[in-house]
């Protein structure tokens, strides 16, 4: 079955080869409610800014300092959100429910996660539906490792 089109209201980034500067309605080829949510799991990092933590702060009704001290720690001097151990991917964003595999905290989710995949089409629905194709098995479930070139992850 091929996948359906949903309509992707984010913003286009700015300055990404091949990426229109214009806000426009772009047609996704991808459905995140039938994903396993890569997307909060196999990064280990998930930068925030000073923006982003004040969204949090504001979507917990808590103070700037105590949405840093709960929902962050730092990384080699770099924001992040933290993780919690997951049955999936072993551990994934804090704020991603383990059994629907949503977001628990969408309208107040960091700038990163809003704009992402940031195209038309997500590298990991395409491998899930390829995988999931070629075995005949809408349940098979392809486990997905971030590493880069020099070997850390």
């Amino acid at each position: 079955m091929p996948p359906r089109r949903w309509a992707n209201l984010a913003q286009p980034m700015k300055n990404v080869p091949g990426m229109s500067a214009k806000p426009t309605a772009n047609v996704s080829y991808y459905n995140c409610s039938k994903c396993p949510a890569y997307c909060c799991s196999i990064y280990e990092r998930v930068q925030v800014t000073k923006r982003d933590i004040a969204r949090l702060a504001r979507y917990f009704g808590v103070g700037y300092e105590a949405a840093q001290k709960r929902f962050t720690t730092t990384w080699q001097g770099e924001q992040i959100l933290r993780r919690k151990a997951d049955p999936i991917f072993g551990k994934a964003c804090k704020f991603l429910d383990p059994v629907a595999r949503r977001c628990t905290i969408y309208e107040g989710r960091p700038s990163v996660c809003r704009e992402f995949p940031a195209r038309t089409r997500c590298a990991y629905y395409d491998l899930l539906t390829f995988e999931r194709s070629q075995q005949g098995d809408d349940t098979v479930l392809p486990l997905v490792q971030i590493t880069f070139r020099n070997g850390k992850k």
